[in-house]
């Protein structure tokens, strides 16, 4: 983290954004002196361009956005509005649209998003490459699918992939070309949920629910926020029509669940405990939802058996720190964070400012209780309703909330246990699957279990 900026560097800061918005929002005119037509948004949708001007943009280069989301606001801004002349250098506005020379900053937008949708409009020049940022990293590719030289990239499959994931990962290579020829518009329409993203390139789809590759740090996912940005690179490229439409925690649990394929069984009707066991009374059915009653605690579980499976579920957490946990091949009794495979924990991720205490990184929500510490930050706000699906084989364990992977370990690779205590059920093969109820009223419904060989 920088040391906050002396009061003479804030006034620099501060004089600079004031000459660099003004070049903005005078020397960027659209030559038409009036916002470009056929910029209105679709109903549900917002403008990102306004059809006249650069206002709503800054620049920044190939570069973690981790980190600039993270500097104090005074040094941000600092950043930010430095950029804004070599903004004013390299992009322009033309009839209503955003032209790019090929080279300078990437333009991005003042304003960071979860989940959404983007729609937008592209045309470029022969041996032009380009991109789209989502959340800051790399990106949807937009390439002269005809330059022979770039063919050995992958520029003869055509734009509209997520050309930054690994080799033979899904979504890098588009599933179709769909590229129209130069001097026609391209139209883009970019999902996004989570990690995972969905991509149609003039109505044909290039890309189905793949997870989008963090290219800074592939150890991490894309943040859960970031900006929109318009890559630069090497040749003219114009856009317009770019709207977007943030997406809401329901519409994004129904488009990461979609319909459970086969092989995905029930295990919770809905309506009663017909196949679960254990304090049964330590629960309710509500509104087709399992609900925790306050005060009361306990591990409930299927009847049935599992050895490797995957499992869906949602979740809704309590105010004031939801705790509860999936309890992963408990054996029928005793605690299951230590006698199963693992508690995979069930927390509000505010929970230090809910309670006013402090937990281990490995207590965090779909953390391997004492084991393995989760990502945190991909919780839809408490209330709502959140996705998640979980895959044990062997001794691994993968988490994705949301649309994003948060835990991904092996068990039995683990040396170090919280408070020095080990976990003897961590090895076991087989065992139940339930929930480990801690006295807040969480629910829990539309959960299904896919056996795996």
């Amino acid at each position: 983290m920088f040391e906050r900026l002396r009061p003479a560097k804030n006034w620099f800061c501060r004089l600079a954004a004031t000459v660099a918005g003004l070049l903005l929002l005078t020397g960027c005119q659209s030559s038409s002196g009036r916002a470009g037509a056929g910029n209105q948004p679709p109903p549900g949708f917002t403008a990102l361009f306004n059809g006249t001007n650069l206002a709503g943009w800054w620049g920044a280069a190939t570069e973690d956005p981790r980190q600039y989301l993270a500097l104090p606001p005074a040094e941000f801004q600092c950043k930010h509005d430095a950029s804004l002349a070599d903004i004013q250098k390299h992009w322009r506005v033309e009839n209503g649209e955003l032209v790019n020379d090929g080279h300078g900053l990437f333009l991005t937008t003042d304003k960071n998003y979860g989940d959404f949708e983007l729609l937008v409009d592209y045309r470029t020049v022969p041996l032009a490459d380009s991109g789209i940022y989502l959340r800051g990293c790399p990106q949807v590719q937009i390439w002269d699918s005809t330059e022979r030289d770039n063919f050995k990239l992958g520029a003869d499959k055509g734009s509209g992939g997520l050309w930054n994931n690994s080799p033979g990962a899904p979504g890098k290579d588009p599933l179709v070309k769909a590229d129209r020829p130069f001097g026609e518009w391209n139209h883009f329409r970019i999902v996004m949920v989570g990690a995972r993203v969905w991509v149609w390139l003039n109505g044909q789809q290039t890309v189905n629910g793949a997870t989008l590759e963090n290219d800074y740090n592939r150890q991490l996912p894309p943040p859960p926020r970031g900006p929109i940005q318009l890559q630069t690179h090497g040749g003219e490229i114009r856009w317009r029509h770019l709207f977007i439409r943030e997406i809401g925690s329901d519409e994004a649990d129904r488009l990461l669940r979609g319909t459970d394929p086969a092989g995905f069984n029930s295990v919770f009707n809905g309506k009663d405990f017909t196949g679960w066991a254990g304090p049964l009374d330590c629960c309710q059915v509500t509104n087709s939802a399992i609900r925790w009653q306050r005060r009361k605690g306990g591990t409930i579980y299927t009847q049935a058996e599992y050895t490797n499976f995957v499992v869906r579920l949602e979740f809704k957490l309590a105010p004031g720190g939801g705790n509860n946990g999936l309890a992963i091949r408990y054996p029928g009794s005793g605690d299951t964070a230590y006698v199963g495979m693992c508690e995979c924990q069930v927390l509000d991720d505010d929970y230090e400012n809910e309670t006013g205490q402090t937990i281990d990184p490995r207590q965090a929500h779909g953390s391997a209780y004492g084991m393995v510490a989760a990502l945190r930050g991909y919780q839809h706000p408490i209330g709502d309703w959140n996705y998640e699906e979980v895959t044990v084989i062997g001794p691994t364990i993968k988490v994705e909330l949301n649309g994003t992977v948060i835990l991904d370990a092996d068990l039995s690779k683990v040396t170090e246990f919280m408070h020095n205590q080990a976990h003897p059920g961590r090895d076991r093969a087989s065992g139940h699957f339930g929930f480990a109820g801690h006295n807040d009223p969480d629910m829990f419904r539309n959960i299904s279990i896919k056996p795996l060989n």
